[in-house]
């Protein structure tokens, strides 16, 4: 099966330090990959290299076979790879619902028109609102997306996604910042996008028991490295990964579990 998403030999470099050294993994379409490892590991800076928002020294990124050198952050969320805080046309003043179904009509090519009457965007409002059922925000519609919770905007930035239809989900920690009582929904809420079986995320996440939870594979990046690449069962028996993990450098490196 050809990947939805592939790096070959993704490499950024800052002066003289690595922070990304290449690193080769394929994607396949529909599944769930969680990528963990130490701080420092380059987790956030591999998915600012796949979403456009950094340049690579080295090596290339590909989309469903589509070489993506040159391409803005924009560009490749209108391709179908998409990233919550690439989302720009969020709207504080406006309701939850506004924010979604404006987000329907760009990828529909329709542009917002303040002196048209709201009805005569029935067909983008039931969609949006369809959306913000699967983001579990479908009660909050008509709050001001200004006064929802911290919880509430990661699962607005989420619906505004899956709004412009993107096919791959890149999350970067979704659960950051929030509290205890927050975790629960935004879980559900991915675990939703997963069982829909037609979304390919990839996850920067912390919470192993989240990973553990919904990962149909996991990578492992230590120092910039690829170390390791497998099942959830797998990376968790894996010694090399363990070692990395206890803060040790392991001799021999591997790029698969």
């Amino acid at each position: 099966m050809e990947p939805i998403l592939k790096t070959e030999n993704l490499t950024i470099r800052f002066g003289g330090h690595t922070a990304v050294d290449h690193v080769n993994f394929t994607l396949p379409p529909n599944e769930f990959k969680s990528v963990i490892g130490p701080n420092g590991a380059g987790k956030t800076t591999f998915f600012n290299l796949i979403s456009g928002e950094l340049k690579p020294t080295e090596g290339n990124v590909y989309f469903k076979g589509r070489l993506l050198d040159g391409l803005s952050p924009v560009e490749r969320t209108r391709l179908g790879l998409g990233r919550s805080f690439q989302i720009t046309n969020v709207f504080p003043n406006l309701t939850v619902l506004e924010n979604v179904r404006l987000a329907v009509q760009s990828r529909e090519g329709v542009r917002y028109n303040p002196f048209r009457h709201f009805s005569s965007y029935k067909k983008f409002t039931e969609e949006s609102m369809e959306i913000l059922a699967t983001v579990l925000l479908d009660g909050k519609a008509d709050a001001i997306a200004s006064q929802i919770s911290h919880g509430e905007k990661r699962k607005l930035e989420i619906a505004m996604l899956l709004a412009l239809d993107t096919e791959v989900l890149l999350l970067d920690e979704p659960t950051a910042g929030m509290s205890l009582e927050e975790v629960p929904s935004i879980l559900n809420v991915i675990r939703k996008i997963k069982e829909g079986g037609n979304k390919t995320v990839l996850l920067i996440e912390h919470k192993m028991d989240m990973i553990l939870d919904l990962s149909d594979s996991i990578m492992v990046l230590f120092n910039g490295k690829l170390l390791a690449d497998g099942t959830p069962e797998e990376i968790m028996q894996n010694e090399t990964v363990q070692n990395a993990y206890l803060g040790g450098m392991p001799h021999e490196q591997t790029a698969h579990a």
